[in-house]
């Protein structure tokens, strides 16, 4: 009886064994029919250097055509693959930014950027309260905290001063150090120039501005999200030149501050009327 039950049991499950080891060589087979699911590469490093309709570009992709390099800068301002790059070396004796040729007033500005590296790691960063103060130890003074570094933006018409931050910092890109800074500024003022909300891609990923200046009311959109809104610069020149920030100093082959190791492109302008 144990032989015959035997009998019947191998006899069941020997086809069970090869109908499974069939439907493992389909499985695999059809595995390997199927291609790799393709990875979608980063909207803002793959849009052609094609102005959206009422823009016009201020970068050619090919050339500084249209800039103002910095006399001395010995090519540390270059274009690399259709983008600015920059190494936060340039050899000129005094301003290093990258500025237009041209003025503007009032403008929609569109710029794709990112942070290439962060080999600085700054001692000194600090965490930015909503109404733009740091925040303060148990000793009554800001609290320090070190964070991988880089650091560069946008000057506005001309002025350092408002100037849209690109850097590492907790609080996020879009911050206007000068204003926040100052102060002499209402405190209005100063938590108006904060980023309501950090809207910063990874280190090595591309980011995009979009920044509204009319009159002296700034606001800053940074990868679709709102971070300034319609905020209030004091003094700001009705016109003048833009510029893609220097920032960063080497001394002995280190860095000692924070080096703007930036790449941009797509640097689209929509000049408005008032």
């Amino acid at each position: 009886m144990k032989r015959t039950c035997c009998s019947v049991l191998v006899s069941l499950l020997v086809p069970l064994a090869a109908a499974g080891a069939v439907a493992s060589v389909l499985w695999t087979a059809s595995r390997a029919a199927t291609p790799p699911a393709a990875t979608t590469p980063n909207t803002a490093a793959t849009r052609p250097n094609v102005p959206p309709p009422g823009f016009r570009a201020l970068f050619n992709g090919k050339d500084l055509t249209g800039w103002k390099v910095p006399e001395g800068d010995n090519g540390h301002w270059k274009v690399i693959d259709g983008v600015i790059d920059y190494d936060a070396r340039s050899e000129a004796k005094g301003d290093k930014s990258l500025w237009t040729e041209e003025s503007f007033g009032d403008f929609v500005l569109r710029v794709d950027w990112r942070i290439k590296e962060t080999p600085f790691i700054n001692p000194r960063a600090r965490i930015i309260r909503p109404d733009g103060t740091y925040k303060l130890g148990p000793d009554g003074r800001p609290i320090a905290i070190a964070v991988p570094d880089s650091d560069s933006g946008i000057f506005l018409r001309g002025t350092p001063k408002a100037q849209v931050n690109i850097w590492c910092w907790p609080v996020g890109s879009g911050e206007v150090w000068g204003y926040r800074t100052d102060p002499n500024m209402p405190p209005e003022v100063r938590a108006a120039v904060t980023p309501k909300i950090m809207a910063d891609n990874n280190i090595g990923e591309w980011n995009t501005f979009e920044i509204t200046l009319i009159g002296s009311r700034l606001t800053v959109v940074l990868n679709g999200k709102k971070v300034i809104d319609n905020a209030y610069l004091p003094g700001l020149p009705e016109r003048g030149p833009i510029a893609l920030q220097h920032h960063g100093a080497m001394r002995n082959g280190q860095w000692v501050s924070p080096p703007s190791l930036v790449q941009f492109r797509n640097i689209f302008i929509k000049e408005l009327d008032r």
